[in-house]
């Protein structure tokens, strides 16, 4: 079913990363979610009443306040969709993000008013009326439920979306309160033992411990995530593909929406070579970047001297010399300002951020190992956090 209303109601639905088609998944997604939680709504409160059930009852509330989150939903993928302007000039994706966080927030205050009111309820048992109509209902609001669940978790994957994914989550945890409401009423007609508080503070854990974990997914993205290792390795090899381009380092990617990359790294290239043909490579990288993977690439020019066999014979035994220190430490941008009696070599050190050092530990180390290669060896350093390493060790430069 979702993959008809997908192809019925959204014009170019395989585009995903199109910021207009993924504008239309979650207005779709929003709006089904609106009017299905407003159906279950008044369906349940009318039941609530009738019968005298305040499990029931708490559970309509529960669902109006989940047509609540589907128009924040709403709300949220409708500001994303804005274009840049001068005060936003990377978009407005992010406020998807921000609404994913506002459902996460639901979640958590809706968890712990269910276990308030499940104490009370526990200190102050009432049976309710009992009636074959209310265990009904009540199993079709599950199946209705276990629909959304899924709806929202399939469009969710196909637009990678924290907050359709955590509304999803919401579902499921509608799941096992009405179906804790579904028990209770159940075993309360058939043992005259009123369950339902019980059951109410067992799911609404539950409940408070997702809205946890969701509050730390949705903040993480608001605060700057280390890109997937695929994408890195997706940009090492697509850039060192290119004629001429001889090493890259320093990649950094910042994300401001899931169709809004955008990424800095500082490329190679023979000094020798033209500096009219190094423009031009990669100015032509950074075009088929924006076009092939839809990311706005700049690139720093590095002209690396090839030709000069004694600094390249040097760099190599620094490498080596570093290398037994830890393999996770990389140089770059290396070069030797050649002295008689004193010659400073110069270079970037690139050490994970967990590294046991403090960077003035790391440079007297190093320093001290150069030293012991010819004493007349200075060594100047910069060390290297801001960027991120492929795993092929060949990319790394």
């Amino acid at each position: 079913m979702t993959n008809i209303l997908v192809r019925k109601l959204i014009k170019n639905y395989e585009n995903t990363g199109n910021s207009r088609v993924r504008e239309n998944y979650g207005k779709l997604a929003s709006i089904m979610g609106i009017a299905s939680n407003l159906l279950l709504f008044f369906i349940k409160i009318t039941i609530g009443l009738v019968f005298n059930s305040i499990s029931i009852t708490a559970d309509a509330v529960n669902n109006l306040s989940d047509s609540g989150s589907s128009l924040v939903t709403l709300l949220g993928f409708k500001l994303s969709g804005k274009p840049a302007d001068a005060d936003h000039p990377f978009g407005h994706q992010r406020m998807e993000y921000i609404s994913g966080l506002v459902v996460s927030f639901i979640i958590l205050f809706l968890g712990l008013q269910l276990i308030e009111s499940s104490f009370d309820k526990i200190l102050h048992p009432e049976l309710p009326q009992f009636s074959m109509i209310t265990v009904v209902v009540l199993i079709i609001a599950i199946l209705i439920k276990l629909w959304q669940c899924l709806f929202y978790r399939k469009i969710g994957k196909n637009i990678n979306s924290l907050t359709l994914m955590a509304t999803a989550i919401d579902s499921r945890n509608d799941i096992l309160a009405t179906s804790a409401v579904l028990v209770a009423t159940i075993i309360t007609y058939l043992t005259g033992f009123d369950l339902d508080g019980y059951m109410g503070v067992v799911v609404a854990i539950f409940i408070i411990i997702s809205g946890i974990n969701l509050v730390r997914e949705t903040i993480s993205p608001l605060l700057g995530t280390a890109p997937s290792n695929e994408l890195v390795d997706q940009i090492y090899e697509k850039i060192r593909s290119y004629e001429h381009i001889i090493g890259l380092h320093d990649l950094m990617i910042h994300s401001y929406g899931e169709t809004q990359t955008y990424a800095s790294v500082h490329c190679e290239v023979p000094a020798e070579l033209d500096c009219l043909i190094s423009h031009s490579v990669i100015d032509q990288i950074e075009r088929d970047f924006l076009k092939d993977l839809n990311i706005h690439l700049i690139i720093h020019l590095d002209p690396v001297i090839t030709n000069d066999e004694k600094t390249t014979a040097l760099k190599e035994q620094v490498e080596q010399t570093i290398a037994g220190l830890s393999p996770e430490i990389h140089i770059h941008d290396f070069r030797v300002v050649w002295g008689y009696n004193h010659s400073n070599l110069i270079f970037d050190v690139v050490v994970p951020y967990d590294a046991p050092w403090s960077d003035e530990e790391l440079s007297m180390m190093i320093a001290n190992e150069i030293y012991k290669i010819n004493p007349t060896y200075h060594a100047v350093i910069t060390v290297d956090y801001n960027h991120y390493v492929p795993n092929q060790d060949e990319f790394c430069v």
